[in-house]
């Protein structure tokens, strides 16, 4: 499995494109804006993109899905099936209209290609929530639960404390070696994070 990470707009929202060097099947996770340099980074590495994955509903993760979905209609929008009122309906910083292809509950998976992930159900950010694990890989996508030294904002429509809480603790049950790449700011691992993280 590799990975390009982008950053994006004024809040410095970061896309990853994830691809699998066997198949070529690629992903791109949280949309944030129309980056024409993910466009070219696929036709580069000559890659089909599988899927379109959001960790969440808010605008500065989602902004870029017409323009992803028009290069390639075949790519299926993945989101948890907690979030479909909040990426449907216009509530808070979500712009509404928004209808995945595939709804994941809590432990569902997926394959790209060879490799396999894992969707852990994280809400306290917004009520759907959820992180892209890569077991074998020891690589987390944590969108806006977990950050370098911090965590998302609770204070959002649909935040809740009592649930960000519980999904860090979930978060802090990964290996300590598991690289996180979260959806601002710099990369992590969980074994910082436990150890200096003070919301954790």
């Amino acid at each position: 499995m590799e990975f390009k990470r982008y950053v994006n707009g004024e809040i410095f929202t970061n896309t990853y494109l994830v691809w699998d060097e066997e198949s070529r099947k690629a992903m791109i996770i949280d949309p944030a804006s129309e980056n024409p340099k993910i466009a070219e980074q696929i036709a580069a590495e000559k890659l089909s993109l599988a899927y379109i994955v959001l960790t969440h509903g808010h605008s500065d993760h989602t902004g870029g899905i017409a323009y992803f979905r028009a290069l390639y209609p075949d790519a299926k929008l993945v989101a948890s099936r907690a979030e479909r009122k909040l990426l449907y309906e216009r509530k808070g910083a979500s712009r509404g209209g928004i209808k995945a292809d595939i709804e994941l509950s809590d432990g569902d998976s997926l394959d790209l290609g060879s490799s396999h992930m894992e969707f852990i159900m994280t809400p306290g950010h917004t009520p759907g929530g959820m992180c892209v694990y890569f077991p074998a890989q020891d690589t987390l996508f944590s969108g806006d639960t977990l950050f370098f030294a911090s965590i998302g904002r609770t204070d959002l429509w649909g935040g809740d404390d009592d649930q960000m809480a519980s999904s860090l603790k979930r978060l802090m049950e990964l290996p300590d070696c598991t690289s996180v790449w979260p959806g601002h700011d710099r990369e992590t691992s969980i074994g910082f994070e436990r150890n200096y993280n003070p919301f954790v």
